[in-house]
């Protein structure tokens, strides 16, 4: 039995339960269009099917709006098996989680907006301020920016994907994985919702980080609440609050004023 079982799945059924996949696909894709994780026909979905087999949404398709005929199903060097049109266009990317992660039967791309923007600035989601967000994803990494829908996006993924179940694509998206869809799914929606208050704790004067000894409390428990990790995930802490002491940080007024005594200073010594 595969990790899809959760949802009722089992490889060694008849083919037609894989209408299941079909199905499941299209209602995820719903989801992420109508809480305005993709729009237009922004966004990809996947499902390992086999060892040979993946399902995969059609390129420049609405996912708010796909239809179980419109996925395509490829082998794992990306060519059609059956469907009609073409793979989405960030195929390389889906086939790059499926080869490194054995665990993975399931790949989730979209451009939640929150999480978007750290990537477009370059900022990676790494510091322990949630619980939940420890414990189910540990830190979530920004791999360099690579030309959507080439070989680049896989180049940058590569070093990141074995240890991560959530990643940031500098100026691009968000890319998860899961053991089905839907797990893949939720864990784009706590990126996009860390994103959020990540967002308004800067806002607010920058959020609290939690301490190392903490954070190890929160990795510990995951064994009791079922999480299971990829591999080097755990070596790999959220930015805690002892990395936070030696860094000063200003607001913009106080800055403004230091700069400008600065300047006086210097001007009075002349």
């Amino acid at each position: 039995m595969t990790p899809d079982s959760k949802l009722g799945w089992q490889e060694d059924e008849p083919a037609r339960s894989e209408d299941k996949y079909w199905n499941e696909i299209c209602r995820v894709g719903r989801w992420m269009y109508e809480r305005g994780l993709a729009v237009a026909g922004e966004g990809n979905l996947s499902v390992r099917l086999g060892a040979d087999r993946i399902l995969i949404t059609p390129a420049g398709a609405c996912k708010g709006m796909l239809a179980p005929e419109d996925l395509l199903v490829i082998d794992p060097e990306g060519e059609v098996v059956s469907g009609k049109g073409q793979p989405s266009s960030e195929t390389p990317m889906h086939l790059l989680f499926y080869r490194m992660r054995p665990d993975a039967h399931a790949v989730c791309h979209a451009h939640p907006p929150t999480a978007t923007g750290f990537a477009a600035a370059g900022r990676a989601l790494e510091e322990a301020v949630l619980p939940e967000v420890i414990v189910n994803l540990g830190k979530i990494p920004l791999a360099p920016y690579g030309t959507p829908g080439t070989w680049e996006v896989c180049a940058a993924l590569e070093r990141l994907v074995e240890r991560h179940d959530a990643i940031l694509l500098e100026n691009h998206g968000v890319v998860t994985c899961g053991p089905d869809l839907r797990t893949a799914y939720f864990r784009m929606e706590t990126v996009e919702q860390f994103a959020r208050v990540m967002f308004a704790a800067e806002a607010l004067g920058g959020p609290h980080l939690l301490p190392r000894s903490e954070v190890q409390k929160l990795i510990e428990a995951r064994t009791r609440y079922g999480v299971t990790c990829p591999r080097g995930n755990s070596a790999e802490l959220p930015r805690t609050a002892e990395a936070m002491e030696d860094r000063i940080t200003f607001r913009r007024q106080e800055l403004e004023s230091f700069l400008e005594e600065a300047i006086r200073k210097d001007r009075a010594r002349r």
